[in-house]
């Protein structure tokens, strides 16, 4: 599909919502993901391999003087449970955002992730969409937040008919 139409692309969830289904403040949960070392250690070697990421012998003495997750395994986990919450009819479409990690997810982290929307802005232009601004916190079983991020998402005005 074009990128530039002006129709709604299809739906990736049959029974997700629509950009009229949601307002400011409405809020989403999803269930928990472990983390353990070993699937730290094989997204990290494959992607990050730094040795606090990779081995936890090398670890100590380095900043996190653990093993611990990259953040972009964290984000990757979020992404996961944020696609299972978060029922947009037309896929989560990013269009930016910004991401930070105050604290580092650890072997043995349940994280689920909490967001909310924070605005909805309806296209002059495009009158079929509209940017949806949400923000997400990563959180783990202890209440410990490990990933804070804002994401401007495209989502897509119900099609006349559906």
């Amino acid at each position: 599909m074009n990128s530039m139409s002006d129709s709604a692309p299809a739906t990736t969830r049959p029974d997700g919502l629509w950009a009229e289904d949601l307002h400011i403040g409405q809020t989403f949960r999803s269930e928990e993901a472990e983390i353990t070392a070993e699937a730290i250690v094989e997204f990290a070697s494959r992607y990050d391999p730094q040795p606090f990421h990779v081995d936890s012998v090398a670890a100590v003495g380095t900043f996190f003087d653990q093993l611990v997750a990259s953040g972009w395994h964290t984000a990757a986990v979020t992404m996961r449970l944020l696609v299972e919450a978060f029922p947009v009819a037309t896929g989560i479409v990013g269009a930016g955002g910004e991401i930070g990690w105050p604290s580092a997810t650890v072997p043995g982290d349940r994280l689920h992730v909490e967001a909310v929307i924070d605005d909805i802005v309806w296209s002059t232009s495009r009158p079929d969409r509209a940017t949806l601004v949400v923000s997400h916190r990563t959180v783990n079983q202890s209440g410990e937040i490990r990933q804070r991020s804002t994401a401007r998402l495209i989502a897509w005005r119900r099609p006349a008919g559906g």
